[in-house]
């Protein structure tokens, strides 16, 4: 039986964390490299490998709910998540390595398919992890600041798998095609050690071993009359299409907007590391350095407005960003991008602590211990937005011009270059205000309401 207040050990806490560090470097690497792999190495023109990214992140979503239920569903010795996330873990890395594997003799069109073959595969490994995983935190505990403290420790474990996913895989890719797929196969045994590392690490912490009673039927519709999360859910999904605009933005913008002079303090780092990997690095020292802070925060202002405060944060870095590029001093981006990650934080961390919450309400009023249905759904919007943002980067960019090349970098249109400027600035800021107000204005009052 679970004990629904339970205090979780540091052990637990860390354990849970873990896993996501091997599920956001897929993240990161469908976020931020496919886009530029197909584009900048494998020479696809940049509007059909947005349709490319897309087209196979819309088919992700729909194994969301079939996943979702089934895990719901599942009954083994090892509980209802734990095996899905075993085998989707090898599954994950799989498709991973396949993506940058293309053999070298492919023409343009067998190059687009394996890509999009190997992406799929990977994406439903990514599910048959990140929606069991999504679920447990529902089910471990039910006391609202061990949940805040737990979602801590993962966006402490997610920053290091944002680091790996966005500084390592670029700096072992060494600018080269080749180089992507040494470092994929690097980096893919790590992401399923986090993963089968956390399943063993909270192997005897407490939860729902029975599996649910109510139809797929029933489970959506109790997730649906739960009006505060599916506002949530549509709030997140629009937090995650300005950060996903940026991330997807971030590989043409170390290229084409942040160019090292060689003379300030990083210029050397800069220059063993490549300009990427070092904004990386100082976006994941800064997602670190906030975890108190936003843990702080949320138990003293309460979690809604701890987010609140976080985004207006954002906003304003990134209007300063926007002023501040093209640049030529690393050290000043360095900077800006540690205090990007910090902001960064609220949105990674609060909203996993908010969303086990309301789940509890369903739970309390009906009995259903539907998590897997509840975090199908949350993940939904996040995946929808996720396969939104590379392709409207790529629209935006197409329009005004961008070239394609399999050399990593070429000359580009005036026009192009600032389209991609406010397209990772401005834009983002727009997107972001717009979820403050619904936040403020539409998710307050439904929970009022309820």
């Amino acid at each position: 039986m679970q004990d629904t207040d339970k205090r979780l050990s540091l052990g637990e806490k860390a354990g849970w964390g873990l896993a996501d560090m091997g599920i956001v470097v897929f993240v990161i690497v469908k976020q931020l490299l496919v886009l530029s792999f197909l584009t900048n190495y494998l020479g696809v023109p940049v509007g059909i490998a947005g349709m490319v990214t897309t087209g196979v992140l819309f088919f992700d979503m729909i194994t969301d709910p079939l996943i979702g239920y089934l895990s719901d569903k599942t009954k083994t010795r090892w509980g209802r998540r734990a095996p899905w996330m075993f085998v989707g873990a090898l599954v994950l890395a799989a498709g991973t390595v396949g993506i940058f594997g293309v053999p070298d003799k492919f023409d343009l069109t067998s190059r687009i398919l394996w890509v999009s073959g190997f992406f799929i595969l990977a994406t439903i490994g990514f599910t048959m992890v990140a929606i069991p995983y999504g679920a447990t935190a529902g089910e471990m505990t039910q006391n609202s600041k061990e949940r805040s403290a737990i979602m801590g420790f993962r966006m402490a474990f997610a920053s290091l798998g944002i680091l790996l996913g966005g500084a390592v895989i670029p700096q072992l890719a060494g600018g080269t095609r080749e180089g992507h797929l040494s470092a994929a196969l690097i980096i893919a045994p790590i992401m399923v050690l986090a993963i089968w590392g956390s399943i063993w690490l909270t192997r005897k912490t407490s939860r729902i071993m029975e599996p649910s009673r109510q139809n797929l039927w029933e489970m959506a519709s109790f997730v649906w009359n739960n009006t505060p999360f599916m506002i949530l859910v549509v709030l997140y999904g629009v937090m995650t299409l300005a950060v996903a605009l940026i991330t997807a933005g971030l590989p043409f913008a170390a290229m084409y907007l942040i160019l090292d002079n060689g003379e300030t303090m990083l210029s050397s780092v800069a220059s063993g590391l490549g300009v990427l990997s070092l904004m990386f690095a100082a976006f994941v020292l800064g997602a670190i350095l906030s975890q108190v802070v936003w843990v702080w925060l949320s138990d003293k202002l309460g979690k809604t407005s701890a987010l609140i405060s976080g985004l207006v944060l954002y906003i304003i870095l990134l209007v300063v960003i926007y002023r501040v590029l093209p640049a030529v001093n690393v050290t000043v981006s360095a900077v800006l991008f540690i205090l990007a990650g910090m902001t960064n934080g609220a949105y990674q961390q609060i909203p996993w602590a908010i969303y086990p919450d309301l789940m509890d309400v369903t739970r309390k009023k009906t009995g259903a211990a539907i998590e897997g249905a509840f975090s199908a759904v949350w993940l939904f919007g996040q995946k929808f937005a996720n396969a939104l943002a590379p392709s409207l980067l790529a629209f935006i960019l197409s329009i005004y011009g961008w070239r394609e090349t399999t050399q990593g970098i070429t000359e580009q249109l005036p026009e192009a270059i600032n389209a991609l400027h406010l397209s990772i600035t401005i834009l983002p800021s727009v997107i972001l205000a717009m979820a403050i107000l619904g936040l403020i204005f539409v998710y307050r009052r439904s929970l009022a309401a309820n």
